[in-house]
């Protein structure tokens, strides 16, 4: 008995295949981070006791009790910012321009968790701000995703005029789109990154797609390093690239899920014995980027007479 024909005979439903498929690759992270990090994190805990001890062997007019006040009075210093380097008074997190970068974190759902409001006032309004603000970010996203797309199809369109061939100039103009939007809205800021905050490569290459995936751990944040002093430009370049990149990122994604989802259709063709007319999403006008100019069609106004 083939592929097919044991396929045939499974009849699994596609929700239920996706749904192992999705647990399954979950499980496999779990371990190789498990794998990864886990020896490294006990091997973290043993040198962090050592250097526990080797402390109130060092100053022994400081008991446990002494050194829990202090690391409370660190952790209290972490979250608003402040330096415990110098004597001297910092402005905190809480500046205009670092107050609208946490915004724009709050509406894009990255959330780093270096800084929250601890007010009542400012916790209350921080859930009505994101209620209404996460919305209108998805929606403000979403076009200018289109208007990129737009521009990567007038530019496609443009060139098949001139060339003649459809498939090689749509690949050829995907990829350097996705070519010069990883250069644009990774390896520049890598490299800033690298220079303004005192990060590795990795490290700012790491940072730079925990924060445009909205995934935003926290373990590092540009621009919030009490003891460094940065440039007025920095937030607002720091807030076009988080903008800008979040739409071309989600541009990316939506490429990469239909490429997926051509994938799995061409899988039941061939394996589960359908004709490509029972499938929908395979033509052409089922494609995202033919879709978007009938949805602007569709929500045109009427024109008055």
């Amino acid at each position: 008995m083939g592929i097919k024909e044991v396929f045939n005979l499974a009849r699994v439903p596609s929700i239920l295949m996706l749904g192992v498929v999705y647990i399954t690759y979950v499980l496999i992270g779990g371990v190789i981070f498990w794998k990864l990090e886990g020896d490294l994190g006990t091997k973290d805990i043993n040198l962090l006791l050592s250097h526990k001890k080797r402390v109130l062997a060092t100053y022994t007019c400081l008991n446990q009790e002494g050194l829990e006040e202090v690391a409370q009075v660190v952790q209290d210093a972490s979250k608003v910012g402040l330096s415990l380097k110098g004597n001297y008074t910092t402005d905190g997190f809480w500046k205009f321009t670092s107050s609208a970068v946490f915004a724009a974190t709050v509406v894009t759902t990255i959330g780093y968790g270096n800084m929250s409001p601890s007010s009542t006032a400012g916790q209350i309004f921080c859930v009505f701000f994101a209620l209404f603000g996460i919305p209108l970010n998805m929606v403000v996203l979403n076009r200018v995703g289109k208007y990129m797309l737009a521009i990567e199809r007038n530019i496609s369109d443009f060139l098949e005029g001139k060339t003649g061939r459809r498939k090689c100039t749509r690949f050829f103009v995907h990829l350097v789109s996705y070519l010069s939007g990883a250069v644009l809205f990774f390896v520049v800021p890598m490299i800033v990154f690298q220079q303004h905050e005192g990060w590795t490569f990795s490290q700012a290459i790491y940072y730079c797609f925990i924060t445009l995936s909205t995934i935003g751990f926290g373990d590092f944040v540009a621009d919030s390093n009490p003891d460094k002093t940065y440039p007025e430009w920095y937030s607002i370049l720091m807030a076009s690239w988080i903008f800008f990149g979040l739409a071309w990122l989600a541009l990316l994604i939506n490429h990469s899920i239909d490429i997926l989802e051509r994938l799995n259709t061409h899988c039941k063709q061939r394996w589960g014995g359908q004709k490509p007319e029972e499938e929908s999403g395979t033509t052409e006008g089922d494609n995202p980027d033919t879709q978007l100019e009938e949805e602007d069609e569709i929500k045109k106004p009427p024109m008055s007479q």
